[in-house]
């Protein structure tokens, strides 16, 4: 490696707070010359403004322009082109009634789906069959049956989703955990290319 290249590598994405002055250090590993290293990381590549609301993308353009203002240094650039800055404006608590009647409106939204699929399926009439194969009694209630079905049901969506409360049974992610973060992934790419869209009209 040459005293004249460095080697530079974007986050993918930040957090910062409202007003923040964002370092080339912030958004960014460089690998060179320590020396140069060190005054590179310490360079303001932008200013956090009202006006860029939660989301800013830093391009590695603007970067390697701000490194060849003052130094004539070739660049090298590995991994991601831009940076996501995520602004984290304080937000307002959750009043406890809204957190109650929100937690009651799942509760029952999931309830009433469990339901509905369980009505659709017959799931009774599947449950009073199995019980007169096993036993040889027609019964209208199989308990035997229904109750360790409902225990199953509730320990089955447990370990699906891998978690009780905040508890994780294993370093696994659950399909949740993985839908979540494909839909983040979507989203930050929306970002990108929405972002340098405005940027080419502006321009």
């Amino acid at each position: 490696m040459t005293a004249d290249m460095i080697y530079l590598r974007l986050k993918q994405k930040i957090r910062v707070r409202p007003g923040a002055h964002l370092t080339i250090g912030d958004i960014a590993q460089l690998i060179g010359e320590d020396e140069i290293c060190r005054k590179l990381e310490t360079t303001i590549i932008h200013r956090i403004r009202k006006e860029d609301k939660n989301l800013v993308v830093i391009d590695v353009m603007k970067v390697i322009r701000a490194i060849q203002r003052t130094n004539s240094l070739e660049v090298q650039i590995i991994g991601p082109t831009q940076t996501i800055i995520e602004v984290q404006i304080s937000k307002k608590k959750l009043a406890p009634v809204y957190f109650v009647f929100i937690w009651l409106l799942l509760f029952i939204g999931a309830a009433l789906a469990i339901m509905n699929f369980h009505e659709d399926v017959s799931m009774r009439e599947v449950h009073q069959q199995i019980y007169k194969i096993v036993t040889g009694i027609d019964n209208p209630k199989p308990l035997l049956l229904q109750i360790p079905y409902s225990f199953g049901l509730g320990i089955g969506m447990i370990l699906f989703f891998n978690h009780l409360f905040k508890k994780r049974f294993n370093e696994e992610p659950s399909p949740l955990e993985v839908e979540m973060f494909n839909y983040q992934q979507d989203l930050d790419r929306y970002v990108i290319v929405h972002e340098n869209e405005d940027n080419g009209k502006n321009e």
